[in-house]
Parts: C-alpha cells; structure tokens; sequence
C-alpha cells in the first residue's frame, strides 16, 4: 500500500491528485488498484498516512524511539482532554443546541466550558483558551476578551431562548408538576455594578454591595432559569417573575410551587393562585406561637413522627427535628457558659480595681446579652458588694426552647393530591436548590467576585454560572463512583494533550496519544468518545489587555 501523488496543470492552476493504492500479482503481473481518493485531504492529514505507511510494521517502535530518529520531532500541542469531553457533554445535554451554532453561541459554549475548568475573568478565558484547544473543537476563529464581554450582553439577550430550548430538551414535552425556587445574594467589590445594592447579605460581608439571585429548578434541582434582582431587592417580590416564566415559559397548568417561610408570603400565595397554582411553604416561629395561643396547634403534636392539622383549605404539617433540637440547645448553653466566663472576668477587674464603677461593667455586659440574644431570660445583677451575678428565668428560658427543632410547613394541596410525607419530602427538595447555590458561588464555579459593571454583563454572567452547573452537575453524577472531585477530574483530563509530529521536510501532523489508564476511565465514565481525527485550525488567540511590564514579583 502506498500514495501515489502526482500534479496536473489546468491553465494557470496546478491540482494535486493524492490516491491511495495498493500494488496485487494477478497471473503473473503487477498491477495496482485505487483505494481511496485522498485530494481533499489537508497536507497534515496526508503526511500523517505516508508516515504510517512508512512505519506500518513497526509502529510499536516507532513511537518509542521517535524521540531518536532525526528524521522527526514531537512536540506537545494543546491540551484536549478536558475540552473535548466538556463539548461533547454539552452537545448531549442540548447546550449546543440551546446556544446556537454561529460564532456568538460558538463564544458562549466557551465561556460556560471555561468556566468549569478554571474559573476566572473573561480575560481568564482568553488566556485558557491558549493553551486548550477550544477553537479547533468549537471551530472558533480568533478573539479577545472584548469579544467575550460583548457575548454576555448576547447571552442575556438570548436568555429566554437559550432556557426554553434547554427546558425542551431536559423534559421534551411533558410538564414538570412542581418547580423548586430559592434566592441567594452574591457581594460585590467595590460601587459600580448597576445592578450593586446595600441589602440583607447572606455571604456575611458586611459593607459590601450585593446582587440578589433567583434560581428556578424542576422537582429533581436541575436549574432551569436563573435571575438578577438588584442587591436591595426583598425575598417575596422575585416571585412574580417567577410564576409569569412557569406560566408562559414552561408550561403552566397545576403545578405546585415550593419556596421557603421569607419568600412565599400572603400576596405571593394569592397570586400563585390566580394562576391555579399549589404552593408548599413554611411559617415563622411568630407564626407558629399564634397558632399555639388560638388552638390551632398543640404541642403534643410535635411529639408525633409527623403530625397534620387542616384548618379550612389550608394544611399544617408538623414536625420536631430532634437532632436540630439538640444542636440548638447546645448552642445556647455555649452561649451562657461564655457570658459566665465574660463575668468571672468582670468580677475579677472590680476586685482589682476599687474606683472601676460597677454600672459601666454591668451596661458592657448587658449589650453582651443582647449580642447573644439571651436578653429573653438573662439578667445582669450587682448586689452592695460589687459583685456581678446572671440572674436566669427558668420559666422564660423553658418557654423559650419549647419549639428547638419544630417547624410547621404550609400547603393548600389536598390531601388526595398529596400526603403529609409527600409535602415534607417535597419541601426538603430546596436542599437541591442550595446545593446548587453552593456549587455556583463557592470552589467549584466561583459566581464571585464578580468582575463586570453592566447589567447585561451581570446577568449574562450568572447565565454562564446556571449552564455550567449543569456541566459539573452531571459529571458529578457520572463520576460518582469514583473517589474525586469534579475539579479533580478535570485537572487529571487537561493533562491529555495533542502530539505535533513534525517531519523532516518541516511538514507536521497531529495525532492524539493513548491517555493514561486515570484519564482513560475518566472519559469512559463520562461516556464520551474522543475524536479519532484531529486537525488544527491554526488559530491563534490572544488578549488585548497585556500583563504589565513592572508587575511586582512574589
């Protein structure tokens, strides 16, 4: 077997003829017969053959020695593993189709892989995109991180497309009966998000301006939408946007609704109901001691497994969480045994110093108790003598830790349509929700800091953070048996790069070498197969912004 090329003028062109042939004895003669017509191969592709054909018998000590022969060179290329396995999950998952295939949705499927390998800023993403092969696996022509901002701004624009598509492809065509949905709050450094905002701040950065985020999930915690409310907005008024994207977005019908006891309030229900909806919630401690006072609710009840009382066409399932109950009663005498030790301290400084005023030290102390919240049932006292003493209500501090572990959840869902099981399971479904909230702020997805200003550049960035959960989501799932993180994985993936074969005659070919045995069961959990050809594209990415030349070393 072997090429025979050979090159027929035509005019002012010259075309090249590449076939594949094979040489046979049929009585006696030689002759020779086609077997493929390789003229539209690339230069590299052919010198890849003629390389095998040279080395058809010995390719085992071909590659060994390669690095001996003078006649080749092998050069490490790009990195392919981690790419390579992330496009194809996303091609199986419908965020190729989602996002489009033209060079905008081509940018967009790069910053939500970039995202899961490294996280970071556009500029980040430019770099990453260096030493990874992303334009040769997405077909991507060169940019910059100009290029990648101006695609958040199409990515928000897109929004409502790019979810639809992917809520069509994630149920195709059934309706979810139930829709999780929780909000989270995100800071900010410094004051120049449009959307940045002096709120209630979950992250326990105070001073700092926030956003606040709304992520919608179906009942299994698979984000469906994602939103950005400015930093001051209230829990309770997300939740109209909310139900007008499960009515008009996804379906509507009778679904049910589960939000926790901050969100879903007596408007937010009425309007759930003017759309037929069903809502699962909680109620407040407050609320939970009014309905004690009217009868509504017994305390014995909570002593049951799981308890319900109905009061017209409202249902109130109960329940006490001994394990919780425990940790809070822990909690508070940690607290006491601190403001104890914080008195001994103070009776200790009044008997060194005799012109130290016991007042001040009582004032000092008594903001304590306020600080710890123990005011309901902690006194400070000082008696003639100086001498500082807890004066503790028994009684308060029982009535007080009567409800550790109790919490009561609301529905208006019959029971033919759902039992008392049904709605406590389905309520602790908003785990899945801020799990989700974990995975996207924190180690995995890094949603902060962010590094935009624009509003559409915030909202287009959350959108990247929602679809590459969905990414480390199911690798997560797929990589389950195995005793790695998702970032591990990805890391041990990245190390699989191209090999650049480079010939004597300064032609080149590339070629994908055999991953290792860890890499290899990493794609073959992950189901993906990797691409049997590989050519490059030549395009080189580079960042507009360089690092600066005097930087300081560390």
């Amino acid at each position: 077997m072997y090429l025979d090329t050979c090159k027929v003028r035509s005019g002012n062109k010259v075309y090249t003829r590449v076939l594949l042939r094979e040489s046979y004895r049929e009585d006696g003669k030689v002759k020779h017969r086609t077997i493929a017509n390789l003229s539209k191969c690339s230069d590299q592709e052919i010198a890849a053959i003629r390389l095998a054909l040279q080395h058809k018998h010995d390719l085992a000590a071909f590659r060994e020695n390669a690095h001996l022969n003078p006649n080749f060179t092998l050069r490490q290329g790009l990195s392919i593993g981690a790419v390579a396995v992330l496009e194809a999950l996303a091609r199986e998952l419908g965020l190729v189709k989602a996002l489009g295939t033209d060079r905008e949705g081509k940018l967009a499927l790069w910053q939500v892989i970039a995202r899961v390998i490294d996280q970071g800023s556009r500029l980040s993403a430019v770099r990453l995109a260096q030493t990874h092969a992303c334009c040769d696996l997405l077909k991507l022509d060169a940019f910059n991180e100009d290029d990648l901002y101006s695609n958040l701004a199409w990515l928000t624009a897109h929004q409502h497309r790019t979810e639809t598509r992917l809520f069509e492809v994630l149920h195709r065509g059934e309706k979810p009966a139930l829709f999780l949905y929780d909000v989270t709050s995100s800071y900010l450094e410094g004051c120049n998000n449009h959307l940045g905002a002096f709120g209630y701040n979950r992250d326990g950065k105070s001073g700092k301006m926030q956003i606040v985020i709304g992520l919608l999930c179906d009942q299994a915690g698979i984000p469906l939408s994602i939103e950005v409310f400015a930093g001051n907005t209230s829990d309770p008024k997300t939740v109209a946007s909310q139900v007008k994207k499960v009515v008009g977005h996804f379906g509507g019908g009778t679904v049910t609704f589960v939000g926790d006891r901050g969100m879903l309030k007596i408007p937010q229900i009425e309007h759930l109901s003017e759309h037929g909806m069903h809502y699962i919630t909680a109620i407040t401690k407050p609320q939970i001691e009014s309905l004690l006072t009217t009868k509504v609710l017994q305390m014995e009840l909570f002593d049951q497994p799981l308890a319900e009382v109905s009061e017209e066409q409202v249902r109130y399932v109960l329940r006490r969480n001994p394990k919780r109950a425990a940790e809070m009663d822990t909690t508070r005498t940690k607290k006491l045994s601190r403001l104890e030790h914080k008195v001994n301290e103070s009776n200790a400084y009044l008997s060194a110093h005799s012109r130290a005023k016991a007042q001040t030290v009582i004032k000092t102390l008594s903001k304590e108790v306020e600080k710890l919240k123990l005011q309901s049932w902690v006194e400070v006292k000082c008696d003639r003598d100086r001498w500082v003493a807890l004066q503790i209500d028994e009684a308060a501090r029982n009535e007080q830790t009567k409800l550790d572990g109790c919490y009561v959840l609301k529905t208006d869902l019959s029971v033919a349509q759902a039992s008392k099981e049904l709605v406590h399971d389905r309520y602790k479904d908003l785990t899945l929700v801020e799990q989700a909230f974990r995975t996207s702020k924190t180690v995995e997805l890094e949603m902060r800091p962010i590094y935009v200003q624009l509003e559409s550049s915030t909202r287009g960035h959350a959108l990247v953070v929602m679809l590459a959960y969905r990414l480390v989501h199911e690798l997560a799932r797929r990589w389950q048996t195995l005793d790695l993180t998702v970032q591990e994985g990805l890391q041990k993936l990245s190390t699989l790069c191209v090999v650049e074969v480079m010939l004597a005659d300064q032609t080149s070919c590339l070629t994908i070498p055999e991953p290792s045995a860890d890499v290899a069961k990493l794609i073959e959990l992950a189901g993906v197969r990797l691409p049997t050809v590989f050519r490059s594209r030549g395009v080189k990415v580079a960042t507009r912004r360089k690092l600066p030349e005097n930087r300081s070393s560390r």
